[in-house]
């Protein structure tokens, strides 16, 4: 399947962060549209389980053919809130949590199908067999056309995509999260000619003070001069970098940072400015 080279996150674009109006939904939506980003990141919990409804609402008052569109969710944590009556967080991936989760996204993003559903974390326990069955069921019923994980190490992915194929496994990744490159995550994707996701691609470093970060600053500084541009660019031409040709969700609620995140398409890092960050990253040069 086809995803836009750049994924739209829109966790923040509700009452976990921006809190928009649906005309400031639209908007996004149009920017992102505009720029050829036409791949749109949920999951059911965003915004205490309101974020997906906003977009939908949004989304369906606009002239935009679906088909042209994907749309990406998650399932499987049941996060106690105002809106929901668990009694504790914890991981659901019983057939019936999974179908009723897909169903009432369909209905908050008011469309008759999911290009791709995520399981968003993983559990301890999950039943790969019982997923499996269930993941056929969705397809066979043109409810979700694709299946993926989030967070699952090597070995979960394998597990559960013994029990049905999987198409990506969308994990953290940014200059100040590196371990993707060296646990195996990546390694597999490639192994099995599949795109990773990743999220958060950021890191830390706009958030933070922290001794990673200063020296990442001081190696930012001589890139961003180089190449001409600002330092979100060069951390997301960071991660596009890698041969495993990645990604990214950004989770901007700004429609001029989605336009400077595009741009991040046209930067190509030489090998050694991505090897001064990351030996920024990691505070000292490669073994």
């Amino acid at each position: 399947m086809k995803f836009s080279p750049i994924i739209i996150g829109t966790m923040r674009w509700g009452i976990w962060g921006a809190n928009h109006s649906a005309k400031g939904v639209q908007n996004l939506i149009e920017t992102s549209f505009e720029e050829g980003l036409t791949t749109f990141d949920h999951a059911d919990i965003y915004g205490n389980y309101t974020t997906e409804k906003l977009f939908g609402d949004a989304f369906s008052e606009m002239k935009i053919d679906r088909a042209k569109v994907q749309f990406i969710s998650k399932c499987g944590i049941e996060m106690p809130c105002e809106n929901r009556n668990f009694k504790i967080k914890s991981y659901n991936y019983s057939k019936e949590h999974i179908s009723n989760s897909v169903d009432k996204s369909l209905e908050n993003l008011k469309t008759d199908y999911l290009d791709l559903l995520l399981l968003h974390r993983p559990s301890p326990f999950m039943n790969p067999e019982e997923i499996g069955e269930t993941f056929n069921l969705l397809r066979d019923q043109k409810k979700v056309r694709h299946f993926g994980v989030s967070n699952f190490s090597p070995s979960q992915f394998d597990l559960i995509n013994d029990a049905f194929p999987l198409v990506t496994n969308q994990v953290e990744i940014s200059v100040s999260q590196t371990g993707a490159f060296y646990d195996g995550t990546l390694d597999q994707m490639m192994l099995k000619k599949l795109q990773p996701m990743a999220w958060s691609v950021m890191g830390n470093y706009f958030t933070e003070k922290s001794e990673q970060n200063t020296r990442i600053k001081s190696v930012l500084e001589e890139i961003c001069s180089k190449y001409d541009a600002e330092e979100n660019q060069i951390l997301l031409a960071f991660i596009l970098k890698h041969p495993s040709k990645i990604l990214p969700v950004i989770g901007t609620s700004r429609r001029d940072v989605i336009k400077k995140f595009k741009q991040s398409l046209s930067i190509n890092l030489d090998r050694e400015d991505w090897f001064k960050l990351l030996e920024a990253a990691e505070g000292e040069e490669v073994r």
